[in-house]
C-alpha cells in the first residue's frame, strides 16, 4: 500500500469513517489543496435513519447505501481505502490499520460513530440486537419474520402467543419508528400471507424508562406520537425498565412491580456508546473520555493540545450553546464534518480556527403511514403534513440520486399497496438459534 505523497503545498488529510461526518468532510475538501484519504471498514456509506425500514421489509439495504468510491469518484484529490483502524500513533502521526499496515497523516479526522449501549449488560447484545448496521437490520428482519413462521407451525396457543409478542426497548425516534413499522408489517403487509395465524394479533410492546416517548420533543408532540402508536395497537409502557432478557422472555420493572413477558423477539433501541476508537484517541492524546465513551474536543473540534487531530460526530463530546453535549444525530455530524473541512482549508491560507456552532433545524419522527411529528424551530407539525415533511427531508438527505429514485419508487409502491416487498429471511434458523 503506497500512501499519497504529501508536500508542503498539499498535506495529507486522513479521514476515518465514511458515515455522515466523515463523508461530508471529504466532500467539502474536494477543492482544497490537500490529499484526502477516506478510510472505512466497509466500502459503502449507509443512511442509518432508514435502517428500521430495512429491518421491517419496506426497503432493501441497497436502497439506502452507496459505494464510497462511487460517491467521490470525481474528486481527484480523494482516495478511498477499505480497512479497519486498530490504533493511533499520534507522535509519529500515523493511523494503525489491520494486517500491520500504518498510514501517515498531516491532519487526522476521526468520525467513527457509535455502537449500541446495553448499560453494563453486554450479554444482552446477542439476545436483543440493536440497529446500527446493515447486518443488524437484516438480522432483525429475519428474527421478526421467523417469529411469524414459527407461530404458523406450532399448535400450542401459549407458544404461538409468545412467538407473536415483540418487545422494543427504548422510546426515542428509533424505537418509535420501529414499533410503528412493525405494527404496519403485521397488520397489513403480512395480513394475507398465513393460513393458521392472524399476524395482526401480534402484541408489540414499547418499553421506556422515561415518562414519555420522544422525550426530546415538545410534550404535545410526544402525546400525539403516543396516540398514533396506540391506534396502531402498540402497547407503550413508560416509566419501566428492563431488568432481565433470556432467549424465551424479558423481565421489566416499573411502579406496579416486576413482570415477565414471554417473547421470542426483543429489539434494542435504548442507548449508544461511542466507537472504541474514541477511547484509543483519548489514551493516545491524554484527552478526557466521558461515560458514554466520547472523547472531549475543543470548541474548534480538535483534541486538546492536538490541533492536527479532530474528532466529530457520535464519538465526540462537544458542548452546545447550552453547555450540554450535542446529541448524536446526523445533522450534528454533517455540520461538524463541513466545519472541520473549512478549518483545514482556512489553515492553508493562514486563517485562524473558528469555533463550531451547531444550527438546530429541528427534529422529526415517523410513526407510520401518514403519521409523524416534526419540530422545526418554533413550528410543530403532526399527522399527514409532518409525514410529508419527513418524507421529503429524508429523501433529499440520501447521498446519491439513484438512491433517491429507488426509495421514492419503493415508498410510492408501499403507500398504494401497503406491501413490503423486501420480506426476506436471510439468516437460516440454525444460525439464529446459534445466536440465541
Amino acid at each position: 500500500m503506497t500512501p499519497p505523497t504529501p508536500t508542503p503545498d498539499r498535506p495529507c488529510v486522513v479521514i476515518v469513517g465514511g458515515g455522515f461526518g466523515g463523508l461530508h468532510a471529504a466532500k467539502a475538501l474536494r477543492r482544497a489543496a490537500v490529499e484526502v484519504t477516506l478510510v472505512d471498514r466497509t466500502n459503502y456509506h449507509l443512511f442509518q435513519p432508514l435502517l428500521y425500514q430495512v429491518a421491517t421489509g419496506a426497503l432493501s439495504p441497497a436502497n439506502i447505501a452507496a459505494p464510497l468510491r462511487a460517491i467521490v469518484d470525481r474528486q481527484q484529490n480523494t482516495t478511498v481505502l477499505q480497512a479497519a483502524v486498530v490504533g493511533f500513533d499520534l507522535d509519529a502521526k500515523r493511523v494503525l490499520l489491520d494486517e500491520g499496515d500504518a498510514f501517515p497523516f498531516d491532519t487526522l479526522v476521526v468520525a467513527a460513530g457509535a455502537k449500541h449501549s446495553y448499560f453494563g449488560r453486554d450479554e444482552w447484545e446477542r439476545l436483543a440486537p440493536g440497529l446500527k448496521t446493515v447486518e443488524d437490520a437484516t438480522r432483525i428482519r429475519s428474527d421478526i419474520l421467523l417469529a411469524f413462521e414459527r407461530a404458523e407451525r406450532t399448535d400450542d396457543p401459549t407458544e404461538r402467543q409468545r412467538l407473536l409478542t415483540f418487545v422494543i426497548v427504548g422510546g426515542g425516534p428509533t424505537g418509535v419508528e420501529l414499533a410503528g413499522a412493525l405494527s404496519e408489517l403485521s397488520r397489513h403487509a403480512l395480513r394475507h400471507d398465513f393460513r393458521r395465524i392472524e399476524p395482526g394479533d401480534a402484541h408489540i410492546y414499547l418499553i421506556d424508562a422515561g415518562d414519555r416517548v420522544l422525550s426530546n420533543f415538545d410534550e404535545s408532540l410526544s402525546a400525539n406520537a403516543l396516540k398514533s402508536l396506540e391506534r396502531r395497537g402498540v402497547i407503550v409502557r413508560n416509566g419501566e425498565r428492563v431488568t432481565a432478557i433470556t432467549p424465551t422472555d424479558v423481565t421489566i420493572e416499573g411502579p406496579q412491580g416486576s413482570q415477565t413477558l414471554p417473547t421470542e423477539t426483543v429489539l434494542w433501541a435504548a442507548g449508544v456508546h461511542a466507537s472504541p476508537l474514541a477511547k484509543m484517541l483519548g489514551e493516545a492524546s491524554g484527552a478526557e473520555v466521558d461515560r458514554a465513551g466520547r472523547v472531549t474536543v475543543t470548541p474548534t473540534l480538535h483534541l486538546p493540545n492536538r490541533p492536527d487531530v479532530f474528532a466529530i460526530g457520535d464519538m465526540a463530546n462537544c458542548a452546545g450553546a447550552d453547555g450540554k453535549p450535542l446529541p448524536g444525530v446526523a445533522p450534528v455530524a454533517i455540520q461538524q464534518g463541513q466545519h472541520v473541512a473549512r478549518t483545514i482549508a482556512n489553515r492553508l491560507h493562514g486563517k485562524p480556527d473558528k469555533p463550531f456552532e451547531y444550527r438546530d433545524y429541528g427534529s422529526m419522527a415517523t410513526i407510520g403511514r401518514s403519521a409523524a411529528v416534526a419540530e422545526l424551530g418554533r413550528f410543530r407539525f403532526t399527522g399527514y403534513l409532518a409525514w410529508l415533511i419527513w418524507l421529503f427531508i429524508h429523501l433529499m438527505q440520501l447521498v446519491t440520486f439513484q438512491n433517491r429514485v429507488l426509495v421514492l419508487t419503493q415508498w410510492a409502491w408501499n403507500y398504494v399497496t401497503r406491501d413490503r416487498s423486501a420480506r426476506l429471511i436471510t439468516a437460516v434458523p440454525e444460525e439464529r438459534e446459534h445466536i440465541k
